[in-house]
Order: structure tokens, then C-alpha cells, then sequence
């Protein structure tokens, strides 16, 4: 199990539910395409799966 996982917008947000947006703004994501680097910890895990279809999640 990797440290770490990198998180890249790849859905716009526009007519998401408030609570998807928030969850992806919390997760550092602000623009198309922008990637972050993430612990790989439950809680993480637990917003990526509520944000599932507007994000890419690869292990590092």
C-alpha cells in the first residue's frame, strides 16, 4: 500500500451537489486538471469515494 496518492480533477464541478463540491474543494482541488499529492489514510479515502466520478486516483 503506497504513502501517498495523487488526486487530478478531471470532471467540472458545475451542477455538482454543494456537498461534492465542498469535499473537493477540502481536497485541495480548485481547477480542471490540477493534481495533489494526498496521504493515503481513511479519511482520504472515504472523501475520494464520495467525489469518485470527478477525480482520477493513482498510487505513488
Amino acid at each position: 500500500m503506497a504513502d501517498k496518492v495523487k488526486v487530478t480533477l478531471v470532471k467540472s464541478t458545475i451542477g455538482a451537489f454543494p456537498k461534492n463540491k465542498k469535499t473537493i474543494e477540502a481536497l485541495g482541488l480548485t481547477k480542471l486538471n490540477k493534481s495533489v499529492e494526498l496521504p493515503n489514510n481513511a479519511a482520504t479515502a472515504g472523501a475520494l469515494r464520495k467525489v469518485a466520478p470527478y477525480v482520477k486516483v493513482e498510487e505513488i
